[in-house]
């Protein structure tokens, strides 16, 4: 047994959440209760996340909120379907190259601004699949935001940490008190906020795109020298998309499609399905190398073929398929890092061959990013994974005016090379990081059951840091059969390999970073390697912040895991 209060075969702190009715996992211990009070008075899975989505943009305002975007994978067990509603926003239509090119896309500030699609992302899964109103999934959201709620530890250092927000008019009056950031059990107060979600919850999205909340976020934008305008947020169009999937184990592992980086873990998983991690151990040196290297090459691809699919085709069969997968992991040395491992050439390895792509904006269609992860499973067993992002901490770091609402710095997602496949054009939408994961296995034989059968549910924050850290503790669980609280807690690495950096300028230092809990023998065996190596703190949250919820079908049990390297909780009923 190991020397933790919880551990089964490894470490755990925490005990693994169980319950039969509902399971949420969220960053903040408010907005999972806020998602099970949603299940307990009758909501289903959709009602709870958008329940905890809401509260989560009041209670942890630093990750996410309505002046974002965001991925919502919807799963329903009666019809065995799994969908993926995309509400990612456009850059604005004045946001041309030639406009940022002298002096780059800024980092904060008005111009890091791009058109925020979660509100539609939200309201779309609601129309679809909620069953209770709108009003009452908010509720729990409007009272905390209205009423206030204690400062956590991580949150007063996150506002320390932002000085815009600390200096700027809007954002200064509610996160400081006279210019000093909310300390830990101080009350934080968001009553615009709250009229904002309410005007939404009686208007629907007419009412954020296109009514007074729209011309209030215009005006701001305005006059703040901006790009945003009411065109781009009436034109504002998130859809729905068929996830793609690849087998692992001999489980299928549904992600969300380009613009997403959702094949990149795809692409991660057939590699090191070629490999005996099981043989090799967890942890250990070789472990950790075989699924940097990995890494890196699913990496490269994404930065050669992935940008927004209405402006480019996307070779998604290719880059998911196993034969490919077979090819490039000849390119895996077991004794030596790669320093620049080349892109691959997916387009043989798929049946449709490349198309034209008309460019330009299509709008509302069906079709076949820091940030934040919420997971739920309700009781029937459907269920949602869902991220939503403001992408760096605190966006932009200004409040739209009067509307409560912290407006996100998504442009710095873009390049501005001319000859990149995601360079910036007007009403295109950037590559993004946020991926929502679901796996499923077969139904045994003998069993009465037919297909598959939800196994797990999960995701993480951190943008690149996602698809490394989603493959990490899938495998924690499928390969080393860890629980999901010993697979969120198990110590986790990131690879940083220049240019392949979603965040401006994309480039880096090439570094593969290891929490200190790794064993001295796994640093000094990838050292030794050719990788190199930085040791952070024992639970350094660069590694991600998991959410995770496993399905035991043959007990009908929920078991729920959040990552304890910040202020995530699970809650079952």
């Amino acid at each position: 047994m190991p020397a933790t209060p919880h551990g089964i075969n490894f470490g755990s702190h925490r005990p693994v959440v169980m319950g039969r009715n509902g399971m949420v996992c969220s960053g903040h211990p408010l907005a999972s209760q806020a998602g099970i009070s949603v299940l307990q008075d009758g909501g289903n899975a959709v009602d709870a996340a958008i329940a905890t989505a809401a509260a989560l943009n009041v209670v942890e305002p630093m990750m996410s909120g309505i002046g974002g975007d965001g991925f919502i994978m919807v799963y329903r067990k009666d019809s065995g379907r799994v969908e993926v509603s995309n509400g990612t926003g456009a850059a604005p239509y004045a946001a041309t190259r030639d406009f940022y090119l002298k002096d780059g896309i800024p980092v904060k500030g008005i111009l890091s601004v791009s058109v925020p699609g979660l509100v539609h992302c939200w309201l779309d899964v609601h129309e679809k699949y909620g069953s209770l109103p709108v009003s009452q999934v908010f509720a729990p959201a409007l009272d905390l935001a209205a009423n206030g709620f204690p400062v956590t530890h991580y949150l007063s250092a996150a506002i320390t940490s932002d000085r815009l927000l600390c200096e700027f008019p809007t954002s200064r009056a509610v996160f400081t008190r006279d210019g000093v950031p909310l300390q830990p059990g101080q009350i934080l107060y968001q009553r615009d906020l709250a009229l904002t979600l309410e005007a939404i919850a009686r208007g629907g999205r007419e009412a954020f795109y296109q009514g007074p909340i729209a011309e209030a976020m215009v005006k701001f934008s305005e006059e703040q020298g901006g790009l945003l305008t009411l065109r781009d947020l009436a034109d504002c169009s998130p859809r729905w998309q068929e996830p793609i999937s690849t087998t692992y184990r001999g489980r299928t592992v549904y992600e969300a499609p380009p613009n997403s980086s959702g094949h990149v873990l795809l692409q991660e998983l057939n590699l090191v399905e070629q490999f005996d991690l099981g043989q090799s151990g967890w942890g250990t040196a070789e472990t950790v190398h075989l699924m940097a290297e990995a890494k890196k090459l699913a990496f490269i691809d994404r930065e050669a073929y992935v940008a927004d699919p209405d402006y480019i085709d996307v070779p998604v069969e290719g880059l998911v398929s196993k034969e490919y997968a077979r090819e490039r992991a000849k390119l895996i040395n077991p004794h030596q890092a790669a320093e620049s491992p080349p892109a691959g050439d997916p387009w043989p390895f798929q049946e449709r061959q490349r198309q034209a792509v008309a460019s330009g904006r299509y709008g509302a269609s069906q079709e076949r990013e820091d940030t934040t992860c919420l997971v739920v499973v309700d009781g029937q067993g459907n269920a949602v994974c869902q991220l939503q992002s403001l992408q760096g901490a605190w966006g932009s770091g200004m409040i739209a005016g009067d509307t409560g609402i912290l407006l996100n710095n998504r442009m710095t997602y873009w390049h501005l090379e001319e000859d990149h496949v995601d360079c910036l054009e007007p009403g295109k939408r950037v590559r993004h990081t946020m991926n929502p994961v679901m796996v499923f296995e077969d139904s045994p034989p003998g069993s009465g059951g037919a297909g598959q059968r939800l196994k797990l549910v999960l995701g993480t924050p951190g943008a690149d840091t996602q698809v490394q850290a989603n493959l990490q503790v899938i495998s924690h669980v499928l390969d080393f059969g860890m629980t999901v609280a010993e697979a969120v807690e198990a110590p986790r690495w990131k690879d940083n390999h220049s240019p392949t950096e979603s965040n401006i300028p994309h480039v880096c230092e090439n570094e593969l970073l290891l929490e200190g809990r790794f064993p001295p023998d796994t640093v000094a065996g990838l050292e030794s390697r050719g990788h190199n190596v930085r040791v952070l703190g024992p639970w350094d949250g660069v590694t991600g912040r998991e959410m995770m919820i496993e399905v035991d079908q043959d007990n009908g049990s929920l078991m729920g895991a959040a990552d304890p390297r910040y202020d995530g909780y699970a809650v079952g009923c």
